[in-house]
């Protein structure tokens, strides 16, 4: 599996060319496992997972189809596929041992892994924009959001914090719009829309506490091998824009928190980012340049980024350029546009004197690959035709028993299983209406006891011969008196009504942020 300073990937025999492995050193170079479905994309990212795993440096990946949970538990030698792993070993001189890896499960729905949330303002304007398709006029309004939001001191930690400042936004818009321009009442409400969308698909349990913290996934164990973090997908991949979005955000957390380490013996962290199509499929510009500065500048601090996909098409050609390492399995052409890709594909390696490097891509079987890795000083290996090693866990979906068994013998159930809801800005934006409604109350209190003494008065003067000139100025004070309260009693009238609560939180905004 290792040797001196690589990841062994495979090759050998007659057919194929020299041993192929990954160099540790440059593993954090970023990569790229490419091929049609059912050639064999998946056991590649295991077998990788592994090599890492074992090396000491702990990964993150996402399991879409459910079958890579199987890290988890030993490869066996009564499995189906044994009998043709032993003969695959023999060709390529691989001496095979089967073991189980140290895996954490992890899921946004908190079902079939530990529950992974980060807050709404981690997550920031940028990304959540993009995850809810919004214009440009919503994302200005979003950012006005969150600005006000650290200005008024209102945490937002979930998408009920998110959803009660908007509120708070539009019943404040005339004079917020003074400082930051106009907030259209149409466009909050085409916000709080797609935050419903949001809702729908899952997202109230991606945002809240506790917070993922980044070096719950970069653990190794006693015996100095790297945790296998395994985000379970497969019903997350119903919301592809969740998916991606939420990845890059991981991707993001890890550029801001983790320091410089410059070149380092092997990676501090190794991320495979499935279905990479996702992330790039109708992403605006500004997007996919966040995405290129993080793959140029993350592999300064150790990380290195793997991204799965079909075809290398998928992927910009401003990040493509940076992969280094690279798997491809076969692809199948059926039509024009599917020989342009090939010989695309094909134009990114180092050429081979031995074979046409677009004719290996065509031909190779589920299990092999043409690959090329970076050798010393960082050039690009020569392309070379592999048999890829078979997994020494085991190959496919494991129980629902060995799952739960797996998430029980975990110490993180105690921090994430259970959701923290602390005071924010949903809290603090109710306590305000709430001071406003007894601002009121006291309000129309103050007007009836002026009312009654105004009555009380007017029943004294039917029995004292007072002057004109005193009775006159007690009225005119009387009224003036009451007047004064006039403001307040009309307020409270409208208490009951839903305008009127919307227009005492929006006057509560305004004198609560002059205290």
């Amino acid at each position: 599996m290792l040797t001196d300073g690589g990841v062994f990937v495979g090759g050998g025999g007659e057919a194929y060319g020299t041993p192929q492995e990954l160099l540790l050193k440059y593993g954090n170079r970023h990569g790229l496992i490419a091929g049609a479905t059912g050639t064999g994309k998946t056991v590649t990212l295991q077998i990788l997972a592994e090599s890492f795993s074992a090396a000491g440096v702990p990964v993150f990946l996402s399991d879409v189809k459910s079958d890579l949970a199987g890290l988890a538990v030993s490869g066996s030698d009564k499995a189906k596929l044994h009998d043709a792993f032993m003969k695959r070993c023999v060709t390529i001189g691989y001496d095979l041992q089967y073991q189980a890896f140290p895996v954490t499960f992890w899921d946004l729905f908190g079902e079939s892994g530990h529950p992974i949330r980060t807050t709404v303002t981690e997550m920031g304007p940028l990304l959540l924009s993009r995850l809810m398709d919004l214009s440009d006029a919503q994302e200005g309004v979003l950012n006005i959001a969150f600005r006000l939001a650290d200005e008024e001191g209102l945490p937002l930690l979930d998408l009920k914090d998110l959803q009660a400042m908007l509120v708070w936004i539009g019943e404040n818009a005339s004079e917020i719009g003074l400082r930051y321009g106009n907030i259209a009442p149409s466009t909050v409400g085409a916000i709080q829309r797609q935050l419903l969308v949001l809702e729908n698909q899952g997202g109230t349990r991606l945002f809240g506490e506790p917070a993922l913290e980044l070096a719950d996934m970069m653990r190794t164990t006693t015996d100095g091998r790297g945790q296998i973090n395994i985000l379970a997908a497969d019903k997350l991949m119903a919301s592809p824009r969740l998916y991606a979005t939420f990845l890059l955000w991981l991707l993001s957390e890890l550029f801001e928190e983790l320091p410089e380490v410059g070149d380092p013996d092997k990676p501090k962290f190794v991320f495979f980012f499935d279905e990479a199509h996702l992330l790039f499929d109708d992403a605006p510009k500004a997007l996919i340049d966040k995405v290129e500065q993080v793959a140029r500048l993350i592999r300064s601090k150790g990380v290195g980024i793997y991204f799965i996909t079909q075809n290398p098409d998928d992927v910009p050609d401003d990040i493509l350029g940076q992969l280094g390492n690279r798997i491809q399995h076969a692809l199948r052409v059926f039509t024009a546009k599917d020989q342009k890709a090939l010989a695309r594909a094909a134009q990114n390696y180092r050429p081979n004197p031995r074979f046409e490097t677009e004719t290996a891509i065509k031909e190779v079987g589920t299990g092999e690959a043409v690959t090329s890795f970076l050798q010393a000083k960082g050039v690009p290996g020569v392309v070379e035709r592999t048999l890829v090693r078979p997994p020494s866990s085991q190959l496919g979906p494991i129980t629902a028993e060995e799952r739960r068994a797996v998430i029980a013998a975990s110490n993180l159930g105690i921090k994430y299983d259970k959701t923290v809801d602390r005071d924010s800005a949903f809290e603090r934006l109710q306590a305000r209406a709430a001071d406003a409604a007894e601002a009121a109350a006291r309000a129309e209190e103050e007007e009836e006891r002026l009312k009654a003494e105004l009555r009380r008065e007017r029943e004294a003067r039917r029995y004292e011969n007072s002057s004109t000139g005193r009775s006159s100025s007690r009225r005119r004070s009387s009224r003036s008196d009451s007047l004064a309260t006039a403001f307040g009693k009309s307020l409270v009238r409208q208490l009951g009504t839903k305008s009127g609560q919307a227009l005492v939180r929006g006057i509560l905004g305004s004198l609560f942020k002059s205290r």
